[in-house]
């Protein structure tokens, strides 16, 4: 008498006659996975894994299998591109940048804001209900021919520096604190920055990924302290932002850097300091209530411009 034939449970067509250790399942070799002892099937593997608990940095965030920064990558990229589409359409800047309140005729010429509004002239900006202005404006820089800061036009080294300090900073934050809590600390601090730069000086157009740059500077220092690492080293390397803050005031937004260190901070501190036990829906409640806090503040400053 023939022994029946068996066929893999995946692919009835094949014909084998090894089967998975764990769930006795008839298996082929596309089917197989290596395993301490015979082999498993794919459908094991998978539960296997899911059983596992994923280890996780101090800060709650996964550590990931790959060491490629996707979230700086994506953040660097959308920078760029912003960049080449201010080169090909200068409309760009006026139209997107975080301006708080301004008023511009029909020929486009802007005018000095007077509450109320002058008949025949616009208003625009945050006060306006353009509230998009305060992330778009962060993803925007200076164009090329607007300023220079010695021979080389201050454009290009704008846009250079926020993406160098993107790229050295983010890698070292999005690796602690994982994808979705980076992304959200550095959307609170552009946000954090166009703020206070509204608050302050709601009459400039003010444009820049500083205000972010500044809060992963603020969350880096956060990090560090809260790691218990050297931090001669990292004073040393905020200090030099904070220096730059001052000397850069002159033709860029002190106001827009130092909202984005502000806000850095504050989520960083609540990313450490969240009992481990409820981790993550601490984090993500106080988050929430960052971003109601400075709602509120964009809410009161536009009440009292209008007003």
């Amino acid at each position: 008498m023939e022994a029946a034939v068996t066929t893999c449970y995946r692919h009835p067509s094949y014909e084998t006659y090894v089967s998975c250790t764990r769930c006795e399942r008839f298996i082929c070799p596309n089917c197989m996975r290596e395993a301490a002892v015979g082999h498993h099937c794919v459908e094991c593997v998978k539960e296997g894994q899911r059983s596992i608990r994923q280890a996780r940095t101090v800060f709650g965030g996964a550590v990931p299998r790959s060491a490629v920064p996707i979230v700086t990558y994506v953040l660097m990229g959308l920078n760029i591109l912003a960049y080449l589409g201010e080169l090909v359409r200068p409309g760009i800047v006026d139209r997107f940048a975080m301006t708080g309140a301004g008023l511009t005729g029909p020929d486009g010429i802007p005018y000095v804001y007077v509450s109320g509004g002058i008949p025949g002239l616009d208003v625009i900006g945050v006060v306006d209900g353009e509230w998009y202005r305060l992330l778009t404006g962060a993803f925007l820089h200076m164009p090329p021919g607007e300023s220079t800061f010695g021979s080389l036009p201050f454009g290009v080294l704008h846009i250079g520096f926020n993406l160098y300090a993107l790229w050295n900073l983010g890698r070292v934050v999005e690796e602690q604190l994982g994808r979705v809590r980076y992304l959200a600390l550095y959307l609170l601090s552009a946000l954090g920055g166009s703020v206070l730069v509204y608050l302050i000086a709601p009459f400039d157009s003010v444009v820049g990924a500083s205000g972010a740059v500044f809060g992963l500077a603020a969350s880096f220092y956060v990090i560090n302290r809260r790691l218990g690492r050297d931090m001669q080293a990292v004073n040393r390397f905020l200090a030099g932002f904070l220096l730059w803050m001052v000397i850069s005031a002159g033709f860029t937004s002190w106001e827009g850097h130092l909202g984005g260190l502000l806000t850095g901070a504050v989520v960083t501190v609540v990313y450490a300091y969240a009992p481990a036990q409820r981790r993550a829906p601490v984090q993500a409640a106080l988050c929430v209530v960052v971003l109601a806090v400075l709602v509120l503040l964009v809410v009161l400053k536009s009440s009292a411009l209008a007003g």
